[in-house]
Protein backbone atom coordinates (compact mmCIF):
# COMPACT_ATOMS: atom_id res chain seq x y z
CA UNK A 1 0.00 0.00 0.00
CA UNK A 2 1.43 3.13 -0.94
CA UNK A 3 2.50 5.03 2.29
CA UNK A 4 0.80 8.57 2.12
CA UNK A 5 -2.62 6.36 2.43
CA UNK A 6 -1.37 4.35 5.08
CA UNK A 7 -0.33 7.54 6.90
CA UNK A 8 -4.23 8.71 5.81
CA UNK A 9 -5.59 5.93 7.17
CA UNK A 10 -3.75 5.67 10.25
CA UNK A 11 -5.28 9.48 11.17
CA UNK A 12 -8.68 8.69 9.92
CA UNK A 13 -8.35 5.75 12.42
CA UNK A 14 -7.42 8.23 15.49
CA UNK A 15 -10.29 10.72 14.34
CA UNK A 16 -13.01 8.36 13.85
CA UNK A 17 -12.38 7.34 17.56
CA UNK A 18 -12.65 10.58 18.84
CA UNK A 19 -15.38 11.78 16.35
CA UNK A 20 -16.96 9.10 18.56
CA UNK A 21 -16.77 9.74 21.59
CA UNK A 22 -17.10 13.37 20.72
CA UNK A 23 -20.44 12.66 19.07
CA UNK A 24 -21.77 11.06 21.96
CA UNK A 25 -20.54 14.16 24.11
CA UNK A 26 -22.89 16.25 21.69
CA UNK A 27 -26.24 13.79 21.89
CA UNK A 28 -25.54 14.24 25.83
CA UNK A 29 -25.11 18.18 25.78
CA UNK A 30 -28.58 17.94 23.43
CA UNK A 31 -30.59 15.86 25.67
CA UNK A 32 -29.74 17.93 28.51
CA UNK A 33 -31.03 20.81 26.63
CA UNK A 34 -27.46 22.25 25.39
CA UNK A 35 -25.61 22.42 21.86
CA UNK A 36 -28.51 23.96 19.80
CA UNK A 37 -26.24 24.53 16.68
CA UNK A 38 -26.89 24.15 13.13
CA UNK A 39 -23.36 22.87 12.44
CA UNK A 40 -19.99 21.92 13.80
CA UNK A 41 -18.67 23.28 10.86
CA UNK A 42 -18.99 25.43 8.28
CA UNK A 43 -16.33 25.19 5.83
CA UNK A 44 -16.62 25.44 1.94
CA UNK A 45 -14.16 22.18 2.12
CA UNK A 46 -16.83 20.10 3.06
CA UNK A 47 -19.87 20.50 0.56
CA UNK A 48 -22.36 19.98 3.37
CA UNK A 49 -23.00 20.84 7.01
CA UNK A 50 -23.56 18.49 9.60
CA UNK A 51 -24.12 18.22 13.68
CA UNK A 52 -22.30 15.54 14.92
CA UNK A 53 -18.67 14.45 13.10
CA UNK A 54 -18.63 11.12 11.87
CA UNK A 55 -20.59 12.53 8.70
CA UNK A 56 -17.41 14.77 8.40
CA UNK A 57 -15.04 11.83 8.92
CA UNK A 58 -17.04 9.93 6.33
CA UNK A 59 -16.82 12.40 3.51
CA UNK A 60 -12.70 12.27 4.38
CA UNK A 61 -12.96 8.17 4.16
CA UNK A 62 -14.79 8.61 0.68
CA UNK A 63 -12.21 10.77 -0.68
CA UNK A 64 -8.82 8.51 0.95
CA UNK A 65 -11.06 5.43 -0.56
CA UNK A 66 -10.69 7.00 -3.98
CA UNK A 67 -7.15 8.07 -3.47
CA UNK A 68 -6.10 4.39 -2.58
CA UNK A 69 -7.90 3.00 -6.35
CA UNK A 70 -5.22 5.37 -8.21
CA UNK A 71 -2.33 4.44 -9.34
CA UNK A 72 -0.69 7.83 -9.71
CA UNK A 73 -2.66 10.21 -6.91
CA UNK A 74 -4.79 13.09 -7.63
CA UNK A 75 -2.64 15.81 -6.10
CA UNK A 76 -5.60 18.08 -5.83
CA UNK A 77 -7.59 15.68 -3.93
CA UNK A 78 -4.74 14.77 -1.96
CA UNK A 79 -4.50 18.13 -0.69
CA UNK A 80 -7.74 18.54 -0.13
CA UNK A 81 -8.60 15.63 1.44
CA UNK A 82 -5.22 16.34 4.14
CA UNK A 83 -6.69 19.88 4.38
CA UNK A 84 -10.32 18.15 5.58
CA UNK A 85 -8.22 16.11 8.00
CA UNK A 86 -6.30 19.14 9.53
CA UNK A 87 -10.13 21.28 9.90
CA UNK A 88 -11.64 18.01 11.73
CA UNK A 89 -8.41 17.06 13.84
CA UNK A 90 -8.53 21.05 14.80
CA UNK A 91 -12.27 21.20 15.68
CA UNK A 92 -12.06 17.84 17.61
CA UNK A 93 -8.76 19.39 19.49
CA UNK A 94 -10.65 22.39 19.96
CA UNK A 95 -13.98 20.99 21.25
CA UNK A 96 -12.00 18.13 23.57
CA UNK A 97 -10.36 21.13 25.51
CA UNK A 98 -12.83 22.21 26.53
Amino acid sequence: MNPIIEQLNNNLKVLYRQALDADNQLEALQKSGHGKFSALLKDPAFSFDAKRFKPYILDIASNVETLSKQDDLDKTLLESTVMKLQKIHQLLASFNSK
